[in-house]
């Protein structure tokens, strides 16, 4: 059958239980076969018998098929097959690892992965040396070089591997979809690090000043508010709302109590909205899209998360996200409040992730077990929770008193 391929006749095709070709009228010699399975690929035929598989349909676009086919073909004409056949290889039709990442990888990474623009950013702020290389030129050596580079600019080895991890996923779909035949980092290990970890939570007295820097900090918004109605007052003009009216002065206090009390990610807690929270049952449900694991989870309130979303509903709309930003919209970024918060609190070394640490900490701390922990936090392995295995009270010193 014989028809102009376009990208909406893609989409329609059929599985019949039968292999069938679409040949395409605008590149003769290009066809698409989708398999009695369903499977679609671009094919490229250039003589009796002669043929080759370009891709499937979906990996690379339409437009790259037929400019590998027109390659293809065009090395025929000249040269009797074409040069990626002669030399075993794609040859010249092969992209540079800056094509390939453009044109195929990153649009199927993001029709099938969460964290497209962290893994963006990863790819093209860290590979520059690589970049306008073709992708089957790239070496072991290569890479262990820029992984060299990076040790001696003071990465950490878990940095390290996070950013070679990234590449990976690149080689790894390359060979799956056969651009390339060997994978450069298949002899390449990854760093050795500590996996456990140092565990960051906070300690009784840093708990203490950063509650009364959370009430300090309230305080002062409320001064500040008095004042300003006190000058507005004199001047016969509109009244800002008195914050000495409702718990909170914005959504600092109630994020960080909801976090210290809850584990939830930060992700999670901007990305939170008001059904998902259930006061009669005490719970907070986290549907798995919103999961940084894709499964839903359900936490349940403590005493004093359920009277700080209480409290906060109140004073809020009690629609849409729980923590807003403006005009409603998904809130991305408390930084600049939570720095001053812990320099006012004169806590160092603690990031807001570390709240959940320390949320989990208190936990083991309490002799709760860890696969308990593990369903709260939303672990969906064992490993991860292992980390805070050290903090159960007594458990090795039980032990080690049994011989």
């Amino acid at each position: 059958m014989k028809e102009k391929l376009t990208a909406k006749l893609l989409a329609g095709l059929q599985v019949t239980g039968r292999e069938y070709e679409i040949h395409d009228t605008s590149i003769t010699g290009l066809f698409v076969r989708v398999t009695a399975a369903g499977s679609k690929a671009y094919v490229v035929t250039w003589a009796r018998g002669k043929k080759k598989t370009l891709g499937r349909v979906g990996i690379i676009t339409l437009d790259k098929a037929r400019q590998l086919a027109a390659q293809y073909l065009a090395d025929a004409l000249l040269l009797g097959e074409p040069l990626a056949v002669t030399q075993g290889r794609r040859g010249a039709a092969l992209p540079s690892l800056r094509e390939f990442i453009d044109d195929t990888y990153l649009p199927w990474f993001k029709a099938h992965h969460r964290g497209y623009e962290k893994t963006k950013h990863t790819l093209d702020n860290n590979f520059d040396a690589l970049m306008t290389q073709r992708i089957d030129a790239i070496t072991t050596r290569d890479l262990e070089q820029i992984r060299t580079t990076w040790l001696q600019a003071g990465n950490k080895p878990s940095t390290v591997n996070r950013k070679m991890g990234s590449i990976s996923g690149v080689f790894s779909r390359a060979k799956e979809w056969e651009v390339i035949t060997e994978h450069p980092m298949g002899k390449l290990k990854a760093l050795k690090v500590d996996s456990k970890g140092k565990v960051r939570y906070l300690a009784d007295d840093e708990s203490k000043r950063l509650r009364e820097a959370l009430d300090a900090r309230q305080a002062e918004a409320r001064g500040e508010r008095d004042s300003a109605n006190a000058w507005r007052a004199a001047r016969l003009k509109a009244q800002l709302s008195d914050l000495r009216a409702v718990e909170f002065t914005d959504h600092l206090k109630p994020m960080v109590l909801l976090s210290l009390n809850t584990g939830m990610r930060r992700g999670e807690l901007f990305d939170l909205k008001w059904p998902a929270v259930n006061v009669s049952n005490k719970t907070i449900t986290i549907v798995g899209d919103l999961s940084k694991t894709l499964e839903t989870r359900h936490i349940p309130m403590n005493k004093e998360a359920l009277a700080t979303l209480e409290a906060w509903k109140r004073q809020s709309t009690g629609t849409g996200y729980v923590f807003p930003g403006q005009d409603g919209d998904r809130l991305d970024d408390v930084k600049t409040a939570w720095l001053n918060l812990l320099e006012r609190a004169q806590i160092e070394g603690f990031r807001w992730h570390d709240m959940r640490h320390d949320f989990a900490s208190r936990l083991v701390m309490a002799g709760v077990p860890l696969n308990t922990v593990r369903e709260l936090l939303g672990h969906s392995d064992i490993k991860m929770t292992l980390r805070y295995a050290h903090l159960a009270p007594g458990t090795k010193a039980a032990a080690v008193e049994l011989i």
